[in-house]
């Protein structure tokens, strides 16, 4: 079974992390034809900005936990695939250099 994690931005700038079992796509529609209550639900419309499919659902769970941990900088080096920085965008790794 394939288990996408997704991100959507909200139309007030914020970031909403998911997961889904269909296409992440469809999810967004769903989204933002209001069928799904909750934290964006009041944030329409929103856009999605960044997915990733796992094979199995555990994965699935730890990366949207992980995601959701992450500072604003964080999520928006991941959406830009800029995985070089996400090191240094670590709250732990701020904290050292302060």
């Amino acid at each position: 079974m394939k288990v996408s994690v997704y991100m959507v931005r909200c139309s007030d700038g914020s970031y909403y992390t998911g997961l889904t079992k269909r296409d992440p796509e469809e999810r967004v529609g769903e989204h933002n034809a209001g069928v799904v209550d909750g934290y964006a639900h009041s944030r329409r419309p929103v856009e999605l900005v960044f997915s990733e499919t796992f094979e199995r659902i555990i994965d699935a769970i730890a990366r949207e936990r992980q995601i959701k941990g992450w500072s604003r900088r964080k999520k928006e080096a991941l959406i830009r695939y800029d995985y070089e920085a996400l090191p240094d965008l670590a709250s732990r790794a701020k904290k050292r250099l302060d």
